[in-house]
Order: structure tokens, then sequence, then C-alpha cells
């Protein structure tokens, strides 16, 4: 069980590259590492040149992990200080009395411990977004990683109000200047981001997390255009009476169309094709 698995993969992006390994090594995102060895030149400059490439490394089962607690040893001293009044009862040996003087002493080092350990805790999360420690830890992870880009920018999150406790979206808000090098050819570097993003704030939090990555407001734009197009694609279908095809588009902008068009009187929609050129398709109802 000491061995782990890893493989390496060279694709396009990011994205497809963790794509692909999920696919060959058949697991889900949470049951691996990800490290990008090498990021290429095609998103951060605009140059279609050198592809990445992604190491996944399967984690441990959660038994491994467990064994190795260091606070646990703790509890010997109050053994001790337990043992220590036996000692009083056998009175004829007089130097019993000597040993309760290694009580206050012990006494005295068990406060300091406590008072390290409680006050750093509460004041970040008094001072963090309602003392969520899932929110922080998105803050902390995605400016860390965008720190190590090179870039300057402000983080916010929050859970999205449309999403169920069942399978909460977190919603990330990243605000700075020149940050379109984040963003890509049609956001191929942010979702790239955003999908690495959530493989290690699930992996530090311990539980699948779902991130939305916004910068600079792009997908909100992003996404009134993509209904903007629904729309008119809309028009040249009842026009016609033939079915439209759309270009290639990411799963969550499908899914804008699919809501956008749900219950039309006049045409229906489906999704075709394969990963990462699944297109939407309108069609007319009979």
């Amino acid at each position: 069980m000491s061995e782990r698995t890893t493989l390496e993969i060279i694709a396009p992006t990011v994205e497809e590259a963790l794509l692909q390994g999920l696919s060959q090594l058949g697991l889900t995102a949470d049951a691996v590492s990800v490290e990008v060895l090498d990021s290429g030149s095609k998103g951060l400059f605009g140059l279609g040149g050198r592809q990445v490439r992604v190491r996944l490394t399967v984690n441990p089962p959660p038994g491994e992990v467990e064994p190795a607690s260091p606070p646990k040893p703790r509890p010997a001293p109050v053994k001790r200080a337990e043992s220590a009044p036996k000692a009083k009862d056998a009175k004829p040996v007089p130097k019993a009395e000597a040993k309760p003087e290694p009580k206050p002493r012990r006494a005295e080092k068990k406060p300091a411990p406590a008072k390290t350990e409680s006050a750093p805790v509460v004041e970040k999360k008094m001072d963090d977004h309602g003392a969520d420690p899932v929110l922080d830890t998105t803050e902390s992870v995605i400016s860390k990683l965008i720190h190590h880009l090179g870039m300057k920018a402000q983080v916010s999150a929050h859970y999205d109000e449309s999403s169920t406790d069942d399978r909460r979206t977190i919603q990330v808000d990243v605000r700075g200047d020149n940050l379109s090098a984040l963003i890509g050819r049609q956001a191929e570097t942010l979702n790239a981001f955003q999908y690495v993003a959530s493989l290690i704030v699930g992996k530090q939090t311990q539980q699948w997390v779902q991130l939305v990555v916004d910068v600079e407001g792009y997908r909100e734009r992003r996404e009134k255009q993509v209904r903007q197009i629904a729309r008119r694609m809309v028009d040249q279908v009842i026009k016609t009476g033939r079915k439209a095809t759309l270009e290639p588009m990411t799963a969550s902008e499908r899914r804008v169309i699919h809501i956008e068009l749900r219950g039309h009187p006049a045409v229906t929609t489906e999704s075709t094709g394969e990963e990462p050129h699944r297109k939407v398709v309108i069609l007319p109802k009979e």
C-alpha cells in the first residue's frame, strides 16, 4: 500500500490532460493529487507552441493517514499525575512528601498550548465570511495560485444562492489589473485554473467542492452573450423550419442555453458531439 500509482499526461490544455488521466485511471477527481509539470505556452501567452504536462498521483486510502496524529501522546503526563497520590498513601516513606512538587510545574505548562491553539483560529474565523472554513480555504488557495502566476488580484468567495445544501456551488470573484492571461482564448486557461483550484480546495477541506471562478466579470458577460446567440438562432430555426447547430461550448455555457430555451413553445434543444467540441443543437418542434 506504500507504492502510489502515478500517471503523466500530455495534452493541449491542463483541463484535457486531467480529464484524460482520470478516464485512464478510472477514478474521480477527489481520489488523486494533481501536479502541473509544464504549463506550456498556450493560454498564458496566446501562442500555440508547447503542450502542457500533468502528473496524477493516486491518493492513499484514508486509513493510512489517520495513525500519524502528533497530539495524542500528551495524555501521558495526566496518568503520572494520578499516580502521585498513590505515593501519599504509602506514608511510611518520608520522600513521598517531595513528590507533589512536580504537580504545579505540569499544571503551569498546560494552559500555554491551549492559548496558542484557540486564539488565532477564532480570530481568523471571526474576520472571514461568517467563520466558514471552506470559503476561507477557497480564497487562500486561489490567491496563492494567482500569486505563483506572477499576478496580483483581490479574491472573494461566497456560496451561490441558487445551489442546494447537498451540492453547494462556491462563486469566486477575482478582480485586478492585467488579468486577461488568466482567462485565455475562449476561457481555456480560466476553465483549467478553475478545475485545478477545485481539486486543491477539495483535498484540503476533505470534501467535494464545486467552484465557479470569474475574472473581472468575464463569465457574466459571456453568459449574456450566449443568451443573445440562443435567441438569434431560435428566430432562424422558426423562420427556416430547420435545426441549427451552435459553436462548441463549455458545459456551463451549454447549460445556460438549455435553461434559456426550456419550455419554449416552438423549439427544443439537445447536446451532441464529444468534449471539448460538444455543441448545442436547436430543433423545431413538430
